[in-house]
């Protein structure tokens, strides 16, 4: 089985501004026009059983919207593999009702983006939020590190991270982009070993191209892959594509070619995120 944990889409109405910006901006190549149609037939064309789609709420008043459009998106493409996490704003008013409805709804997680919601990660309202998710069993996948798209002020750094360790209970804790985008080093040393989980997008295959605002950066090679993984453990790896950002296709080719062993690539590939979910 093939899980893809980090997925993103878009109504249709806005796909096409959504990637006209965010290559403009970001100077990333968009896979596709990002609708929840073209994910899912991404990803029956890759060979991928199920997508985890991750919706982002940059204020309180998107996330019911959000949400009800997450639910809808999942009624209608599960039968097509078709997963999805709820929004949680760091400014959520009666945050345990809402998360005792994005449970109910049958919803298995949330995201959250330090950088689009303008919060630190270690911020009172964060460290709530993971308390609450814990309580419903939820997961939450949070973007770490750099984000391309805004590298001026990096929301969710390393040190950060280990704050929030230190405070909360972080076992359903999803570190996208290997612990931290463009961190990796400090991710190696403070983070790998830690009770949390990470997920692979947009750090083994994918265009970098801010480097008109004064920003570089070089995905992992398999050597440094390898390295985090098994310093981290294979368990506690999650394969994420980043789509439509990053190709579905491509990120899954270059796991299955690495240096890997054919049982850590079972778990990185599905395993561990069919666990998480449980998926059947």
């Amino acid at each position: 089985m093939i899980i893809d944990i980090h997925a993103h889409a878009y109504p249709e109405r806005i796909a096409k501004k959504v990637k006209e910006r965010m290559e403009s901006v970001s100077g990333s190549r968009v896979e596709n026009v990002g609708t929840p149609e073209a994910l899912v037939e991404g990803m029956e064309k890759n060979g991928v059983n199920h997508s985890v789609f991750l919706p982002v709420a940059t204020n309180p008043g998107q996330v019911g919207k959000l949400n009800a459009q997450a639910i809808r998106w999942m009624e209608e493409y599960g039968n097509r593999g078709l997963v999805s996490f709820a929004a949680v704003h760091p400014d959520t008013a009666e945050l345990k009702m809402v998360m005792r409805g994005i449970r109910n709804s049958g919803l298995r997680g949330i995201k959250i983006h330090p950088d689009y919601q303008e919060t630190y990660f270690d911020d009172i309202r964060y460290l709530r939020i993971l308390d609450a998710a814990a309580e419903e069993g939820l997961l939450v996948l949070v973007h770490a590190g750099m984000d391309e798209v805004y590298p001026d002020q990096v929301h969710c750094d390393v040190k950060r991270i280990l704050r929030v360790l230190e405070e909360v209970e972080c076992s359903h804790l999803i570190l996208a982009h290997m612990g931290g985008w463009q961190m990796w080093t400090d991710v190696k040393k403070y983070i790998c070993g830690a009770p949390v989980y990470m997920d692979t997008a947009f750090s083994l295959t994918g265009t970098v191209s801010v480097e008109n605002r004064g920003v570089y950066g070089k995905m992992l090679d398999d050597h440094q892959f390898t390295e985090l993984v098994r310093l981290h453990g294979s368990d506690r790896v999650l394969f994420g594509s980043d789509t439509p950002w990053s190709s579905q296709k491509e990120n899954l080719e270059w796991i299955q070619k690495c240096s890997l062993n054919p049982g850590e690539k079972t778990q990185i590939l599905g395993e561990n995120a069919r666990k998480l979910l449980t998926l059947g």
